[in-house]
């Protein structure tokens, strides 16, 4: 297959990831043979201000020199600006066979994201709204049976994780999951010591042993 028949397999994806992610996407198909006019198809170029025609960016420069195509498959997730705009950006390596002929692109404006994000903050600080990591006093707002059912079933789930009944586990599997438990708070719960030790099969001393043991 031709370098310019594989990149125009590509061309109706830029209208389709573009109808699907909606106006605050930017999809960018890019033919890397020719560096200086490499935009062959772009939808919502406004929001970077680039058009048909338009040359390689200075990072896909980088991955044409670097030749990183060669081990991975795409670039997902990184930081992209371009016309006082911040985006989360994303760059797919088409390539025929071995050789990089194409790169599809992704970035999504963030100021929506980033404008939201500042309001909130400042609703967070006018309203005092941030609660201390360790609180003198707490109070839970969920009836006691409820509670109860939600301990026992959340200790259940952290040991069910480990696909094996608990008369079977050795000693390290033990320890990790009152560890694992201890992370997510689940030890803070009225009673998660005496319903952690009847699940694992164990005494509470034990429990509070494993609790001060390295993994």
């Amino acid at each position: 297959m031709k370098d310019k028949e594989v990149l125009d397999l590509f061309l109706p994806w830029v209208d389709f990831l573009a109808e699907m992610a909606g106006p605050g996407c930017e999809v960018v198909l890019h033919d890397v043979s020719n560096p200086e006019k490499s935009i062959i198809a772009i939808r919502n170029g406004y929001h970077s201000g680039r058009d048909l025609g338009s040359p390689l960016t200075d990072l896909s420069r980088e991955i044409i020199d670097s030749e990183i195509y060669k081990t991975q498959d795409y670039l997902a997730n990184y930081y992209g600006v371009g016309k006082e705009k911040n985006f989360s950006s994303n760059t797919f390596f088409i390539k025929n066979k071995d050789k990089l002929v194409g790169l599809l692109c992704i970035n999504r404006d963030l100021s929506v994201a980033l404008e939201m994000e500042n309001v909130i903050q400042r609703m967070i600080q006018q309203f005092n709204l941030i609660v201390p990591d360790d609180p003198d006093y707490s109070e839970s707002l969920v009836p006691q049976m409820d509670m109860e059912k939600m301990l026992t079933d959340r200790i259940h789930s952290v040991i069910s994780e480990y696909g094996m009944l608990p008369s079977r586990m050795r000693l390290k599997e033990k320890v990790a999951i009152v560890h694992k438990l201890k992370d997510q708070g689940v030890l803070k719960m009225k009673g998660a010591v005496a319903e952690i030790a009847r699940q694992l099969q164990i005494s509470e001393p034990t429990v509070y042993r494993y609790i001060n043991r390295k993994q």
